[in-house]
């Protein structure tokens, strides 16, 4: 399911730090059931030794000002963040919750709930074109000779990056459904130009690619990549993207 959530500013501008992808994740597990938000957090949907949260989240969309110097990026007017995930409970969690309150706190900036609309990309053939609301982040963990670890990422095009896309799609079909899936890889195509994005998550450098991509493959996987995010690191605001049609 995807929501779109709207708000109106209590105070204006409201003014963020450039990085506030933590903020973001902190406000959305305070905006649904907490025994949902306990067992999300601390355990997920586990495939080996690897857990997923099962949702993603956008940029935050509006007007803005970004001051590079104090590292703060200021909204004007209506803002709007979009959530994604193929977890009903946990879609109509944020929905009722956040109706409640009313607002949704960032940070020190609490933000009055306008609007929510929801709604439902449904996959209905073997290809789909995306663009991405998040960056996309697709890495690997390697060692130095020395044994320390450095971390790799890729960009779409990259023989690693539809390996690593693959196969992060497969753990996290089998953590929600329990089983392999469908037969088949999904191909990415990407389309214009891949926009390098650098994010600081709580003091890590993380790299990421926005732009627009073509995915073919078995219906099913792409339905999931779709609703759940692609890549890694969905839940800290990695990932999100939306159906476009060319």
């Amino acid at each position: 399911m995807n929501l779109e959530i709207y708000f109106k500013p209590l105070r204006e501008p409201v003014v963020l730090p450039i990085h506030y992808n933590y903020l973001v994740q902190a406000a959305l597990y305070n905006s649904i059931d907490q025994e949902l938000a306990a067992f999300l957090h601390e355990k997920g949907y586990s495939d080996g030794n690897r857990a997923f949260k099962l949702f993603c989240f956008s940029l935050i969309q509006g007007v803005y000002q970004m001051d590079r110097v104090k590292k703060r990026i200021a909204f004007e007017g209506e803002l709007k963040l979009t959530v994604s995930s193929p977890l009903q409970d946990f879609c109509q969690s944020l929905v009722n919750v956040l109706l409640t309150k009313g607002v949704m706190r960032l940070g020190a900036q609490e933000l009055e709930i306008d609007r929510i609309s929801a709604g439902q990309y449904e996959v209905r053939e073997h290809k789909v074109m995306v663009r991405t609301l998040s960056p996309v982040v697709l890495y690997s963990t390697l060692l130095r000779p020395d044994g320390r670890k450095y971390t790799v990422y890729f960009q779409p095009g990259e023989t690693d990056y539809s390996r690593l896309f693959n196969e992060n799609l497969r753990k996290k079909y089998r953590a929600l459904y329990g089983s392999e899936g469908p037969e088949g890889e999904v191909e990415i195509r990407p389309l214009g130009i891949q926009r390098m994005r650098i994010v600081n998550y709580k003091n890590t450098v993380i790299k990421g690619y926005a732009g627009k991509l073509l995915l073919s493959g078995p219906k099913e996987l792409l339905q999931l990549a779709v609703d759940g995010g692609i890549g890694s690191k969905n839940s800290q605001g990695f990932g999100c993207v939306e159906i476009i049609n060319g």
